[in-house]
């Protein structure tokens, strides 16, 4: 195939365009490097089957030639950018969506649209089904984020039921591995970069709230498993094993080795309580399951993560 990938130069992104370059598929590259990096695509520069274009999905989308596929992952996507630049990620969830939607339609091809648990909000089911609506705040901090992504799940059917563009919905949970941004606040790579600096690790709350985290090789497995299908979605992708945060930071310094003490600070608005997807449809639907453990992945990432620092990166 021949197939779009907006965000290319993000963690999600660029991991995607590797296996999709690795199966035989040519990749055009979009990103405008707003939080995406170069160097995580810099591999690929050279490549007879990639191709990269430095622009904003949120204004007209142009792709000479034919197009099989369109996978929009352009979006800021850590807690950290919802302060920093949230007016961008709306326009990326509604602009960017649209533009890249109709480009879909000009092609003739499979939309797929990287949604989020965040749509669940702080959920009051647990673990969450994709038939549950969600408990979302709309006017709080998280709220550009998680609506942006209801709005582009929204659109996105549109397209499909209105234009009858082929459509696909994953809906992506606690993802983390190699090319993480150091700085985007998320938890892995805080706690990561805090436990190898040797500098206190900054847990939110008293640390009980809990997340599920899949590693990166095993949700890019998920989606091109969904994409390949003729299933429209949306599909719960992410490991179903629950930890809690304060979990996840001794076993960050048990990794690294570190003698980091784990500290406290008030839990940020909205933060949700409990996060962990049902994943029986994508289980049922591709036989689809994470394979790498949360120690595995995370001394992967850790061994990224020293050669960033190391390097001043």
């Amino acid at each position: 195939m021949r197939v779009v990938v907006a965000g290319a130069a993000g963690f999600l992104g660029s991991h995607l365009c590797d296996h999709l370059i690795g199966r035989g598929d040519d990749v055009v590259g979009i990103d405008n490097l707003l939080t995406g990096r170069l160097e995580n695509i810099a591999h690929l520069f050279g490549h007879e089957r990639f191709t990269f274009q430095r622009h904003n999905v949120s204004n007209y989308v142009h792709v000479p030639g034919p197009v099989d596929a369109i996978l929009h992952f352009a979006s800021p996507a850590s807690p950290a950018d919802f302060a920093r630049m949230p007016i961008q990620i709306l326009k990326v969830g509604s602009l960017g969506t649209l533009h890249l939607l109709g480009l879909a339609k000009e092609k003739g091809a499979r939309f797929f649209l990287a949604s989020t648990s965040e749509v669940y909000g702080d959920p009051q089911v647990h673990p969450q089904p994709e038939d549950y609506w969600g408990h979302v705040n709309p006017v709080g901090p998280r709220g550009v984020y998680d609506e942006a992504k209801r709005f582009a799940e929204a659109m996105t059917m549109a397209y499909h039921r209105f234009h009858a563009v082929d459509v696909r919905i994953v809906r992506i949970f606690n993802t983390f591995g190699p090319r993480m941004r150091p700085d985007d606040g998320r938890a892995v790579s805080n706690f990561l970069v805090q436990a190898l600096s040797g500098t206190p690790i900054t847990v939110y709350g008293d640390g009980s709230q809990t997340r599920s985290f899949c590693y990166v090789d095993d949700e890019v497995r998920g989606f091109l498993a969904l994409l390949d299908s003729s299933y429209v979605g949306p599909v719960n992708i992410g490991n179903p094993v629950e930890y809690s945060v304060r979990e996840l930071a001794e076993l960050a310094v048990e990794v690294t080795g570190s003698s980091s003490e784990i500290i406290t600070e008030p839990l940020p608005v909205d933060d949700p309580a409990r996060r962990q997807p049902d994943v029986t449809l994508a289980n049922s639907l591709f036989d689809w399951a994470p394979e790498v453990d949360l120690r595995t992945g995370l001394t992967r990432t850790a061994a990224y993560f020293r050669e960033v620092l190391g390097s001043g990166g």
